[in-house]
């Protein structure tokens, strides 16, 4: 079982944009975030944090982002991007990653944090149910720009 290291990003590195170049196309089709994109999140009231391997190379393997927003309602936490490179999946990182998150989220003094997981994505939707996570019953819907 692979060791990790959690971290909250606090800049922009040439390092961390490569993971990401890396990392992303793991996890959805979505536009690989350029540095600009990757500032303006850290700018943001969100959480960026990233899972180092333990040993010699310390290798970024991993990320994820606690969203942080205000609404008439309250302060409103969602995880998302929870990426875990393929070849250290089911070592713990993923884990790692999201409790690092509800750490936070706790210290911020939220009441609770949703998540979305895709169905087909077996293995992380198991993961969220062994941490804790209920499911939601509700409606997603998505309306392209």
């Amino acid at each position: 079982m692979a060791e990790f290291s959690i971290f909250r990003v606090e800049s922009i590195t040439a390092e961390l944009v490569s993971a990401f170049e890396r990392l992303i196309p793991q996890l959805t089709k979505a536009t690989i975030p350029s540095p600009t994109d990757l500032q303006m999140l850290l700018d943001s009231p969100s959480v960026l944090i990233v899972a180092r391997r333990s040993g010699p190379d310390g290798q970024i393997v991993g990320a994820a982002t606690l969203g942080l927003f205000r609404t008439p309602s309250g302060q409103h936490a969602h995880i998302e991007d929870v990426i875990v490179d393929m070849d250290l999946r089911g070592q713990g990182c993923g884990e790692a990653l999201v409790t690092h998150l509800l750490h936070i989220a706790r210290e911020m003094g939220l009441h609770g944090v949703s998540l979305t997981c895709n169905p087909s994505r077996v293995a992380a939707n198991q993961l969220y149910k062994k941490m804790g996570f209920q499911k939601w019953e509700t409606s997603v819907y998505w309306y392209g720009l």
